[in-house]
């Protein structure tokens, strides 16, 4: 590959990222005058007069924060939508791509009994806080942007509105939904790095209240590092009956296989990923991780009048992966020694003389989830008082289905050149643990906003679950688990609206996590009580330039008051700390009618306060104090757009112990498109600087590191038949 720092058209796009700047002066639009009408709305695409253009990267409402179509404004948390238009503009396929644009949000590696993607969110983790359409997403999968019209991240404990977990928010994925207006367009991308994906969606009203949808992809790509690859594909077919009647009926399916060549990244020497090449794959060609995806779903809207609807909503979910994966699992030197990896594999050792121990993270897992929702939504006065009020009941049933495998005789191989080979002949694979489990949940909740006048809201929820989870284990300890847990979740908010474009608000909210909320279990944590987490928040929201720009900040802190820390071998008790501390900023819309933007800062305080295993004191692992993102682009005529933006993160640690880290990064994108009313010609060029930097750490193996991608253009062609 070419050096692409020194092409130029990298320098040309990256001129392009300026031309926002001398824009600013021109934008001459004053904010709406004070007083104006608030009443909720949903803005469409902006579309630029004179211009075929027609994308906007703003969304004033989102679902995430009260279960119902909600002005952002009246969300009394930060909240982070990246809608569709911005995922194209980018190039964003993966789940993982569209969180980069949001900051106080990491990712994590694959690990011992997970995969997929997996997610921290202000300092905690969030893997099982992947919701779609509302239902939680739990199965360990690479989540896919095919049938996504948008993706919410609502920050902030929200255990009211979503029953266990959520500690750092909660991650919904959007599906697009079949409409009344005909859509038949293809997209075709080819790129470096053999890099081929083709997609489809197609909308077909049926009748005057009916239509349907099918979205398609297929990908065959590549990447900067030797040999990890994506062979993937899906469906999501969708019907939609009664729209704009008292009664709908909305089903759905995701049907998607992926068949991807794992990535376990570098291990660390000296407390730092290793100072090797950043395409080094210690691994075989014969890995593989095959994951198949079903998931249906059903929902049912009825307005009995304009102050009361119900809405029910099924959802039948099945998840399997098989994978046949290698990792560099220690460090060891030519003469023998064993490297110590829970202290970051320290030496004075020249990196040649060293070698690298591989093992396998084999495993076949099915999940398998049934949920329903039912929400009784109603409108009332009392007195001079509004209510906008929500009950709701939730029931659910997981079962955990993990079968691990060991593969023996795996050999040694060199730290600096691993070399790209198939898998050993005389390597053998024996059974390994055989975890089951099962949960079940039930979930009662209200939420009630209170519209005392135009300027002031009250928000207030009250939730109470029972979560009974139990789980076996053939190998591992424990062998049986079980445990009924019942847990009361709050939720409130002030909000103050002296004008249209000026929300403020306070709010508090708590959450829990249960020790077997995952249907997996550390030894020793079985029996105790679910961790607690209140979060405390303030902020503000304010629209400019004609509703078409919002600006937020907020400040916030995070505790969990009572964390499990580990006392001894095997023994662990509630009596931790763990605090998160922060701010965060950001900037969404159009500052002219040429230039838009999507941006956002957020600074993370995270200390563990108290501990009893040597941690205190520490900063949370995966949580980088300082991140940031910003995307902009400029229609530079009628038919061209140009644009890009920076991604950046601090220091990470892989482990609480903060013994292994990975440094800081900035990471430059950019984009050149040509756009016609039949058709789109985009071209992308993600980290078109080249630089060497790690998406991804996590602690096992001692701290794996995932190298990011490198230096990649990719070539976009949408049709609109």
């Amino acid at each position: 590959m070419p050096n692409l720092r020194t092409h130029p058209l990298h320098a040309a796009l990256a001129a392009a990222l300026v031309l926002p700047l001398s824009a600013w002066a021109q934008s001459t639009t004053p904010p709406d005058p004070a007083g104006s009408d608030n009443a909720t709305k949903t803005l469409g695409a902006v579309h630029v007069t004179g211009s075929v253009i027609g994308n906007s990267y703003d969304t004033d409402a989102s679902s995430i924060g009260a279960k119902v179509p909600t002005a952002l404004r009246d969300i009394p948390q930060s909240v982070v939508v990246i809608n569709r238009d911005l995922l194209n503009a980018q190039g964003a396929t993966s789940l993982a791509d569209a969180l980069r644009n949001v900051p106080g949000i990491t990712i994590t590696a694959a690990e011992g009994g997970t995969i997929g993607d997996n997610i921290n969110l202000r300092g905690f983790s969030a893997r099982t806080d992947i919701y779609l359409d509302g239902f939680r997403d739990r199965g360990q999968y690479y989540r896919d942007t095919f049938d996504l019209a948008a993706v919410e991240v609502l920050k902030g404990p929200s255990s009211m509105l979503f029953g266990r977990g959520s500690t750092g928010g909660v991650i919904n994925q959007v599906s697009k939904v079949p409409e009344l207006q005909p859509l038949d367009e293809i997209s075709a991308t080819v790129g470096s790095q053999d890099h081929y994906r083709l997609s489809g969606d197609f909308n077909t009203p049926l009748s005057a209240t009916s239509a349907a949808r099918l979205n398609v992809f297929a990908q065959d790509i590549h990447s900067t590092r030797d040999v990890v690859s994506n062979h993937d594909g899906g469906i999501a077919p969708s019907l939609r009956f009664g729209i704009g009647t008292p009664t709908e009926i909305t089903l759905s399916a995701l049907i998607q296989r992926n068949i991807d060549q794992p990535d376990y990244g570098l291990p660390p020497v000296n407390g730092r990923p290793a100072a090797v090449s950043h395409a080094n794959y210690y691994g075989f060609t014969t890995d593989r991780t095959t994951q198949t995806i079903n998931a249906f779903s059903a929902r049912l809207d009825h307005h009995f009048n304009d102050d009361l609807q119900l809405r029910s909503q099924l959802q039948y979910s099945t998840y399997k992966v098989d994978a046949r994966e290698t990792a560099p699992n220690s460090v060891v030197t030519n003469t023998g020694v064993t490297l110590n990896k829970t202290a970051g594999n320290p030496t004075d050792l020249p990196l040649q003389d060293l070698l690298v121990q591989l093992a396998s993270h084999d495993r076949v897992i099915h999940d398998r989830s049934f949920d329903s929702q039912t929400d009784l939504m109603a409108n009332f006065d009392t007195g001079s008082v509004h209510h906008e009020l929500i009950t709701g009941l939730e029931l659910g049933h997981d079962n955990y289905d993990n079968q691990g495998y060991t593969r023996n005789n795996l050999p040694l191989v060199s730290l600096l050149d691993p070399g790209v080979q198939a898998q050993p002949a005389n390597v053998t694979t024996s059974l390994g643990n055989h975890a089951l489990g099962s949960a079940d949940t039930v979930g009662l909740y209200a939420n009630d906003t209170v519209h005392f006048n135009e300027q002031w809201q009250l928000v207030a929820g009250l939730r109470r679950d029972r979560f009974a989870a139990d789980l076996t284990n053939t190998v591992s300890l424990p062998a049986n688990a079980d445990q009924t847990v019942y847990f009361t979740s709050v939720r409130s908010g002030l909000i103050f609206q002296p004008t249209h474009e000026q929300s403020y608000y306070v709010s508090y909210g708590t959450s829990f996590d249960p020790s077997l909320e995952t249907l997996t279990v550390t030894n020793g944590t079985q029996a105790l009580q679910p961790e607690k987490n209140r979060s405390y928040e303030a902020g503000g929201k304010w629209d400019f330039v004609d509703d078409r720009l919002l600006l937020n900040a907020a400040a916030f802190q995070v505790t969990k008051t009572n964390a499990r820390t580990q006392t001894s071998t095997g023994e662990y008790e509630l009596e931790g700390t763990v605090r998160v501390r922060g701010f965060e900023l950001g900037a969404t819309g159009r500052v002219t009618e040429q230039w838009q933007i999507f941006s956002g800062y957020t600074h993370l305080n995270s200390d563990i306060v108290k501990a009893l295993d040597g941690t205190q004191g520490n900063v949370l692992a995966n949580t980088p104090r300082n991140s940031g993102t910003v995307w902009n682009t400029y229609n530079v005529s009628k038919h061209w757009e140009v644009g890009g933006g920076a991604t950046y993160q601090s220091l990470r640690y892989a482990a609480n112990n903060n013994l292994v880290s990975v440094g800081g990064y900035t990471r430059w994108d950019a984009t050149v498109a040509y756009h016609q009313p039949k058709y789109d010609i985009r071209l992308n060029m993600l980290n078109f600087t080249d630089k060497k930097y790690f998406v991804g750490v996590i602690q096992s193996d001692g701290g794996r590191s995932i190298p990011g991608l490198g230096a990649t253009e990719l070539l976009t062609v949408t049709y609109r038949l």
